[in-house]
C-alpha cells in the first residue's frame, strides 16, 4: 500500500512539474543574448534562437505594431534602458509559482548581481506593474513603486 502512495506522490509531482509551475525561488543563471523590449528578452541555451524570458510583475511600453497591440509612447526608451542593463551580461532568473506564460516564454525575477531588475523598471519609470496571478510576489511592491514614479513624473510619466 504504501510502495502504491509513494508512486501516486511522484507521478502527481511530476505532473506539476510538467505543467510549467515550479517551487518558488528556484534559480538560474543564464547569459543574455538580447533584449526584445522593455519586459523581455533572449538568454543562451545552446540553440541559435535562444530562449525568451517575459519579466514578471511589470509591463512595459510595446515597440513595435502587432496585430493585438499599437506602439506604447516610451517604449522604445524602456526598450533602449533594458538593453543597456543586461545586454550580453550573466543574471540570474528567479522563478515564482508559474514558469512559462502561454506563449512558452520563461517567467522570472531578474537580478544583476543585487540590482533587481523588474523592481528598477518600474522605480524608474519604464515600465507600470503588471500582476497576473499565480505570480504575485511582489505585486504589492510594484503598485507601489508604480505609484511613486507617477508622483514624481519619473520616466513615461513626465
Amino acid at each position: 500500500m504504501l510502495k502504491r502512495r509513494n508512486f501516486y506522490v511522484c507521478v502527481c509531482m511530476i505532473c506539476f512539474l510538467l505543467t510549467g509551475f515550479t517551487f518558488k525561488g528556484e534559480e538560474k543563471d543564464a547569459k543574455v543574448k538580447r533584449v526584445i523590449d522593455g519586459d523581455t528578452f533572449v538568454i543562451e541555451n545552446g540553440t541559435s534562437k535562444g530562449e525568451k524570458v517575459r519579466l514578471i510583475g511589470v509591463d512595459a511600453p510595446e515597440t513595435r505594431r502587432t496585430a493585438r497591440k499599437e506602439i506604447g509612447y516610451y517604449g522604445q526608451e524602456a526598450k533602449q534602458y533594458l538593453t543597456g542593463m543586461l545586454n550580453g551580461k550573466s543574471v540570474k532568473l528567479v522563478f515564482d509559482v508559474g514558469k512559462r506564460d502561454r506563449y512558452g516564454r520563461l517567467l522570472a525575477y531578474v537580478y544583476i548581481g543585487k540590482k533587481f531588475v523588474n523592481r528598477d523598471l518600474v522605480e524608474q519609470g519604464y515600465a507600470v506593474s503588471y500582476t497576473l496571478a499565480p505570480n504575485v510576489q511582489y505585486a504589492d511592491l510594484f503598485v507601489k513603486l508604480e505609484r511613486q514614479a507617477r508622483q514624481e513624473k519619473r520616466g513615461l510619466w513626465k
